[in-house]
This record gives C-alpha cells, structure tokens and sequence, in this order.
C-alpha cells in the first residue's frame, strides 16, 4: 500500500541534472482516470484542480514546491535577489529550456507569460494590486518591483503563474505550449488528452524532491482519461484498464489493498472541504444569514457523510491542519455539532423571507455530494428553503463565475503554502470576499516582518475570517486514489504527477 503519507512523504531520490534527453522505452504508455473532462486546459485562466493535475505534466513555472512546501528553483535558475526593503526581486533564468515548438524561453517570455498571470488568474490578480512593473532586465533575467512588501510573492510565482511563448499567448488560448516534460499531442473532448515525452526537456540539476527538482519523462505516452463515474474508475484500474485513478471512494479501500493488481494511494490532510459562499448577490449578503448557515451545519455529520471512516477524515473548521505550522484556534467559536438555536434566532433576526438557498454540488466528486445531502437537511431544519442543484463538475465551475447563479457551493480544495494564498481571501474568487476587516487583516499578514509577526497576523487574519464567514470550513480529510503495482517511483501528491514515474511488467 502506498498508504497513509503526507504530501511530504519520501521523495524520490532521482538525480538526473542535466543530461540530455533519453528516449523512454517505445510504446511505454501509462494512462490516468480522472474524474471528469477538464474545462479548459488554461491553468492561468482555470486554477482548479483537475487543470493543474493534467497541466503540471505540460507547462512548468519559476519554481516548485518540495516535500516541505518551500519553493526551489524550477525554470528560474537560482532563488531571486531580493532588495533590502523588499520591493525588488532579481529573478534569473536557466538558458537550457526550450518550448514545446522548439524555441528558446526567454526573458521576454517570462515577462508576458507573467503579465498575463496578473491579468487572468485569481491569486496573479491579487499579487498585481502589489507589483509595480515586471520587465526583463537582461536576455536571462527578469526583476519585478513591488509598490509594497508582499511576503507570499515567490510562493505565488510556484503555482499557476507557468511560462508560455509570448507569440502563443492569446485569450482563449488556443496553443497550448510549455516547457515540461510532456507536450500535448492529442485532445479529444469527453474521451482523452494524448501526452507525449518531450524530446527537447532538460531538466534542473538536483534530486526530484516533491514538485521541485529533477523530472524526466519516462514513458512515451501519458494519456488522461475522463471516468466521472467514481466505481468505474475503481474496476478500471482493479482490472488494469488504467495505471492511476483519481479521487475514489473511501469504501474502495479493502478491494485495493487486497488486489493482486492495484493498490491504494492514501494522502492524510490532503484537502479540505467547505461551503462556499456568494457574499456578493443574493441571500447570503447578508452576514447574519452566513453565521446561521455555519450555527446550523453539524460538521462531525457532514464529514461522516462524505468520507465513511473516521480514519479518512479530522473535524476542523481552521485554516490548516493540525500537522501544518499555521494550524490556529484563533476566532473559532461554533462547537463541532453546531448551534441550531442560534442559527434559527438569526434567521429570525436577518428577516429571512424563504427565498431559495441555492447549491451547487456534483457527484464526480462523490464527497461533495454527500455532504450536499446532509447540508440539505440541516440547513431545512434551520428553516431555509433549499434548492439543491446537481451537475458535472465543469458545469458548477463554470456556473460559480456567475455572481446571480447561486448561493453556496460545495468544494474541496488544498492547502496552500502561505495562509494569505487560500483563494478565500481573494476577492476576485467566486464568493467575492470583501470586507474592510479583511482587507486590513490581510494586509497586515502580507507586511509582517519575522516568523512570529507573520504568526500573529495569520491568526488576526483567521479571526476575521469567522467574523466575516466567507465559506463554512467543516473539516480535512485523507484522499483516495489508486495505482497499479507495475507502476514505479510513483510519489504520492495531491496533484497526482508522472514524470520519473516508468511502468514495469
């Protein structure tokens, strides 16, 4: 079983550097099941996370994370320079890395590929209301001056913000061109998205440690298959169909570790699970009517609804889990089984006049669902009138960008490095959070000097957070997935990744 481990388990200790491109066996084809047909394939336009988990394999950024959440150079070629006030950030960049249409990446490249991030993206549009101007200050070498200190800039610049040709950059994009170790060979809507090894990838120097360090494309072919129906990406894989599958149900379990084809792939606070709020149209404007839906949920309930086995999930309504150093109890109030009394007395208080509580939920994501159920329930029995709404998951992300669409969705995300990069806080993030609490919170987290500065005002930060109730934050939780025995050096990630990953006999 590669069982039970955190995101920080046991790197793989590969040491490529930067040798040349070595030809993975002929006909080598590992095939993943995901839960559905992603959206897009613009992870800078569509940060979910099923984007970043096909994308990561095609288009790669500044730098990466590692087992320990601390970003490492990826295609930047050294951490930034970073000024003495902190307002300007040297960045250079490897001369090795060429594009998937062969041509070199550039300053130049970075520099628009970086503008559009701050333009497009939900966490590059917060980091642009702090960037001054991004330019390239050599052939090799971009500097970005901020108008103010923004600790979390080098940990946005490990996510979304990847590098593309400036000439394929468009909105749509319709070329989907990057520097990783897999190029797009094939997309076909609602059947496959056909990778293939990259000949022209040099890696960075270093072990493979996490996302950071060195990646090599070890299989000819890597085919992403969309399976929304959660048991047929089970018998897939227990019958060999496919090498990986993605987002299985808990009750799955004993089948995997019992099969002689397939095991379980466990990742412990692998995400989290809340009901996000529309705080700019509709019923939930109101604050009032955001604490009775949090006062009314039974949170011990709606985890046991979606996950079964207590030994797949933990109760916690903070921001991080109890293993991360930003775990705080700070702000927390509302007892794990809820306050029904008080939710009713606030409804009663908000004038509530029974218009509809819309949800939007999906079964791709079989958790989502349930909790949905349960939430129905309770939120009825607090006296709301619930319309529960039921699509793919394409459809809900697509739907939650329309402000007059609906009032909650149900949605897992993952932790983030830093506590001001939970995509909550930014205001452009369906749900829209704004309030002039927050902004001050948070603007003090992001000008803290010092671990225990930025400590107090992570916790400020929380406690805002449940003044305002922007979501219901009910718990963490471990994930499922599957892998076939035959696949190795397989790391487990919460975005699953392929690369250093050969398929044996």
């Amino acid at each position: 079983m590669i069982g039970f481990l955190t995101t920080s388990a046991c790197a793989v200790a590969l040491l490529i550097g930067t040798a040349a491109f070595a030809a993975p066996p002929a006909g080598s084809k590992l095939t993943v099941a995901t839960i559905g047909e992603p959206a897009t394939l613009d992870v800078q336009l569509s940060p979910v996370i099923l984007v970043q988990e096909i994308t990561q394999h095609i288009f790669e950024t500044l730098f990466a994370l590692d087992t320990s959440g601390v970003a490492k150079p990826l295609l930047a070629a050294a951490m930034p320079e970073v000024s003495a006030d902190g307002l300007t950030y040297v960045i250079p960049l490897r001369q090795d890395v060429t594009f998937h249409n062969d041509a070199p990446m550039t300053a130049q490249d970075v520099t628009a590929s970086l503008m559009r991030w701050t333009k497009i993206n939900s966490k590059g549009k917060a980091a642009a209301a702090y960037i001054d101007t991004i330019e390239a200050t050599g052939d090799h070498e971009v500097t970005i001056r901020l108008k103010e200190r923004f600790a979390p800039l080098v940990a946005m610049l490990s996510q979304y913000s990847v590098i593309m040709p400036e000439s394929t950059l468009a909105d749509p994009l319709v070329e989907f061109v990057g520097t990783g170790p897999f190029r797009l060979e094939e997309r076909r809507p609602d059947q496959y998205i056909d990778l293939r090894a990259f000949e022209g990838y040099t890696p960075p120097a270093g072990e493979a440690d996490g996302y950071a360090g060195a990646r090599e494309a070890m299989v000819e072919q890597l085919v992403f298959t969309p399976v929304p129906d959660a048991n047929t990406r089970v018998e897939g894989v227990l019958a060999g169909q496919y090498d990986y599958a993605d987002s299985l149900p808990i009750s799955a379990f004993d089948r995997l570790e019992a099969s002689d084809v397939a095991e379980p792939v466990v990742l412990k606070d692998s995400g989290w699970m809340s009901l996000n709020m529309n705080m700019k149209e509709g019923v939930l404007t109101d604050v009032r009517l955001r604490q009775a839906v949090a006062n009314a949920l039974n949170s011990n309930d709606l985890m046991a609804a979606a996950f079964d086995d207590p030994g797949f999930f933990t109760v916690n309504g903070a921001l991080f889990p109890e293993s991360s150093t930003w775990y705080s109890t700070a702000g927390m109030d509302i007892p794990a089984e809820g306050d029904m009394e008080h939710a009713q007395e606030l409804l009663k208080e908000a004038g509530y006049d029974g218009t509809p509580l819309r949800i939007l939920t999906t079964r791709q994501y079989e958790f989502n669902y349930k909790m949905a159920q349960v939430a129905e329930v309770y939120l009825e029995m607090a006296g709301f009138d619930v319309d529960l709404q039921v699509s793919d998951w394409a459809t809900l992300t697509s739907r939650r960008g329309d402000l007059a669409a609906w009032d909650i969705f149900i949605t897992n995300s993952v932790f983030p490095p830093d506590p001001s990069m939970h995509n909550t806080f930014t205001a452009s993030y369906p749900g829209w959070y704004e309030t002039p609490g927050k902004d001050a919170a948070l603007a003090s987290y992001l000008s803290a000097v010092g671990e225990d500065a930025q400590k107090d005002a992570a916790d400020a930060l929380q406690t805002q957070f449940f003044t305002d109730m922007p979501i219901f934050k009910v718990g963490d939780f471990n994930s499922l997935s599957a892998a076939s025995k035959k696949l190795q050096n397989l790391e487990p990630a919460v975005w699953p990744f392929f690369w250093n990953v050969s398929v044996g006999n």
